[in-house]
């Protein structure tokens, strides 16, 4: 790696933990305005103040979530795009390039591909290009990867989250944004099969703070993974503050799922 993906990666992953909180902002254009995406700005300022290491835009509202002051975030500008009006949601386009995001003042872009959609091969031949084009520029490159298809019968299947991890390390990616698979011992495999960095994706939002807190833990402190991409769960949490900063004591301090519900009261 050379010394432009460490300075810029220092930006986004915590120099000292080796860890990172990442908040993807991205839904807007998959999903619309939803709650805690109206003002970008605003939900930026509680994320920071958490102490998130790093957030993901779209390229459009970039200047929406500079704010100026306060706390400072790593930025991330993701390439990837569809929407949940399609007939085909899970086929990805790209939408941006490497060098926008460098004019941006990005210190890394993410692309989304999902594993096992009908349109896999062309998502990971732009995959190929982008991680060209970063290692040309060197940028950081976070890969989301799903396993999410027509055939797909268990999108959290150990084995197959595990292949995915390894193929986005194999392609280049820096970090590797996967789903949990449920227990640690499972999630082990994934992070020991992959030479780089894995974090874990949000999903759809938890029943209970306890839960998404637990998952994390189970995740970070008991797996070994490197933090989390974490998105509706933080971003449309009634204290964006609390929650960023509950899960930034379990990420960076190993701290226990009841000692980081103190942050949030309970």
């Amino acid at each position: 790696m050379g010394i432009g993906k460490k300075v810029r990666l220092e930006r986004i992953i915590n120099r000292d933990t080796g860890k990172t909180i990442i908040v993807p902002m991205d839904h807007g254009v998959s999903s619309g305005p939803m709650k805690g995406l109206v003002s970008i700005k605003e939900t930026v300022e509680k994320i920071a103040e958490g102490g998130a290491n790093a957030i993901i835009l779209h390229k459009g509202v970039v200047e929406q979530g500079h704010r100026g002051k306060g706390k400072d975030v790593g930025l991330i500008v993701h390439m990837s795009a569809s929407t949940d009006l399609s007939l085909r949601k899970n086929d990805k386009v790209l939408v941006c390039s490497v060098e926008e995001a460098i004019k941006l003042g990005a210190d890394g872009v993410s692309i989304h591909v999902n594993i096992g959609a009908e349109d896999e091969k062309q998502m990971l031949k732009d995959f190929g290009e982008v991680s060209k084009k970063c290692l040309e520029w060197q940028m950081p490159l976070i890969a989301m990867l799903y396993y999410r298809g027509p055939e797909v019968k268990n999108p959290f299947d150990a084995d197959a989250i595990a292949h995915i991890a390894r193929l986005g390390a194999e392609l280049g990616a820096d970090i590797v944004k996967v789903p949990y698979t449920g227990d640690p011992e499972s999630f082990k495999k994934v992070v020991k099969g992959c030479p780089v960095p894995v974090v874990i994706a949000g999903g759809p939002k938890v029943n209970s703070d306890k839960e998404l807190l637990q998952m994390i833990y189970d995740a970070v402190v008991k797996a070994g993974c490197a933090g989390l991409s974490v998105g509706r769960n933080v971003f449309q949490h009634d204290n964006i503050v609390g929650i960023t900063r509950a899960l930034s004591k379990i990420v960076h301090k190993n701290a226990t799922v009841d000692e980081a519900l103190k942050e949030l009261g309970g």
